[in-house]
């Protein structure tokens, strides 16, 4: 039984998880949309929303926290100047997620995660 064990390993060792994480989020933010997996999908969208919450404190330290996260710095850059003061008045729920047709080869069910304008 998986008693207290949060998250989902995705079948990655935990480095590669973070990496995978890491990329998904860098991509969601960047292009406002991304079509990838459904557990992909729940398991990124607390993070791109903390990234999204950071940039609405728009102070150094939060600035630091998305560097550390954000695989690319105009990706940062574009959270402290467009979606921070985008969602000000937003208090969360900057994501959706709608279901597509499940991918060809494996059958694996596919959703398009994007940020509500």
């Amino acid at each position: 039984m998986r008693h207290n064990i949060l998250g989902r390993s995705l079948s990655r060792d935990s480095s590669h998880r973070k990496a995978l994480y890491r990329n998904l989020v860098t991509a969601l933010l960047k292009n406002e949309k991304i079509v990838t997996t459904e557990a992909k999908a729940k398991e990124i969208r607390p993070m791109a929303e903390k990234m999204i919450t950071l940039g609405k404190k728009s102070g150094l330290s939060s600035y630091r926290q998305a560097m550390a996260f954000i695989t690319d710095k105009t990706v940062t850059a574009k959270i402290f100047s467009d979606l921070g003061p985008r969602y000000k008045e937003r208090t969360g729920g900057y994501t959706r997620i709608t279901k597509l047709e499940p991918r060809l080869g494996d059958n694996a069910p596919m959703v398009q995660l994007e940020l509500v304008k």
